[in-house]
């Protein structure tokens, strides 16, 4: 993947040079919080995404060090994509945007019962998820 230029070193410039497409942020709401890991898994999603979009959005998250792939234990040939620490660490950010589309949008299809968690305990939940991601990456 090309080196992307940066526009500024404004630190919503930073993360949109990363995030800045819907595309980006819906595959690591897949690993995150549907345990998708494998490039087939992501094509099925709802949302519908291409080939080519997916391989380039799984390279630049790469490149930035927000996933990581490796060979599947089970079937060598297969890639294995996972968050890094650097996504794990994602997660209050993806929280917040699920709050804010549980809020402000009828038809958001969120579960009520995650809606409640985070509202109970948000800081709780998040390490939660946070460590059950880290315990996938067989990290301490």
């Amino acid at each position: 993947m090309k080196e992307i230029k940066r526009k500024s070193d404004c630190p919503i410039n930073f993360a949109l040079e990363i995030f800045g497409d819907k595309w980006t942020f819906l595959i690591v709401r897949d690993i995150m919080f549907k345990g998708k890991h494998f490039y087939g898994e992501f094509l099925l999603s709802e949302e519908g995404i291409a080939t080519n979009i997916l391989s380039d959005r799984l390279s630049l998250l790469e490149s930035n060090g927000i996933v990581s792939k490796s060979s599947d234990p089970s079937h060598k040939q297969k890639i294995k994509y996972s968050l890094t620490q650097k996504g794990i660490d994602l997660v209050p950010l993806l929280v917040e945007y699920i709050m804010w589309s549980a809020k402000y949008d009828k038809n958001s299809a969120v579960e009520m019962k995650f809606v409640k968690s985070v509202k109970q305990d948000k800081v709780g939940l998040i390490s939660q998820i946070s460590s059950r991601l880290v315990e996938e990456l067989g990290v301490s």
